[in-house]
């Protein structure tokens, strides 16, 4: 990392489940101490968390909030500032999935899925900029969805806000990259987390694995360790990127051609 006076930090919306889990384990595990908000109400989700982390020999900060609320964001922000002197890289992960019909959508869902999955990002991003700026250095990383390029039918709220992801990562690595701070996008495929277990059917896991080339479906780790790479010193000259950790899904044109 940047700094040699203090092991890396890194802040992680969505962290008590998922990849945000597997993230903060898997940063804990690369030396980096690791803070996070969540929006759960059970004070043993953020007990057992910041114990398996601090096992790790590293701080931990786990909080409850909602990205959907800039207060929360930001009081989490000002709080990991205050007690750790800064933010090296922050990640944005925290979102919510809607199946639902186009022309079933009112403009309070979209209002309530852009909130949480678009502006959540956005939140975050200004929060972690206001500190990297200052510090001159910065990694902040927001994880999309190769839905974004390959929409599956009635998830028009949650690829759109994906497509947004896109967007927002692009401008700011552009407007932050003269100030020392790259902005990167990791797209998962399709991925074992609580938030697909809800939405899929072992024909939707069957499908995924006949159509990924890597055979599987990935692990939350598989992501986790991806955007570690992203967060690191060897992605130093890369910013404004989306970057498609999916197993080769988005790649597989094959239909079954006839053999000749």
């Amino acid at each position: 990392m940047h700094a040699t006076d203090h092991r890396p930090r890194i802040m992680i919306t969505g962290i008590s489940r998922g990849i945000g889990r597997a993230l903060a384990l898997a940063a804990a595990d690369a030396g980096y101490d690791v803070a996070g908000i969540h929006r759960g109400t059970d004070p043993s989700v953020s007990q057992e968390l910041t114990a398996q982390i601090e096992q790790r020999g590293v701080s931990a900060l786990v909080m409850t909030g909602d990205a959907g609320l800039s207060s929360d964001i930001d009081a989490a922000a000002e709080r990991v500032v205050s007690e750790w002197g800064g933010i090296d890289v922050w990640v944005n992960n925290a979102a919510r999935l809607l199946v639902q019909p186009f022309l079933d959508m009112s403009d309070e869902d979209w209002a309530s899925l852009l909130n949480s999955n678009l502006m959540g990002y956005i939140r975050g991003a200004r929060a972690a900029a206001r500190t990297m700026v200052k510090a001159g250095y910065g990694r902040i990383i927001n994880i999309s969805s190769v839905v974004a390029d390959q929409p599956p039918t009635e998830m028009t709220g949650y690829v759109t806000a994906k497509g947004g992801i896109t967007g927002l990562t692009r401008a700011l690595a552009v407007e932050l990259g003269p100030r020392g701070v790259t902005v990167n996008a990791v797209a998962p495929g399709a991925t074992e987390t609580p938030l697909n277990t809800e939405a899929w059917t072992d024909e939707v896991r069957d499908t995924y694995r006949g159509r990924i080339p890597l055979g599987r479906i990935a692990t939350p780790e598989d992501v986790a360790d991806a955007i570690l790479l992203v967060a690191s010193e060897q992605s130093r000259y890369m910013t404004g990127q989306v970057i498609a950790v999916d197993g080769g899904l988005l790649l597989n044109g094959s239909v079954g051609h006839r053999k000749n």
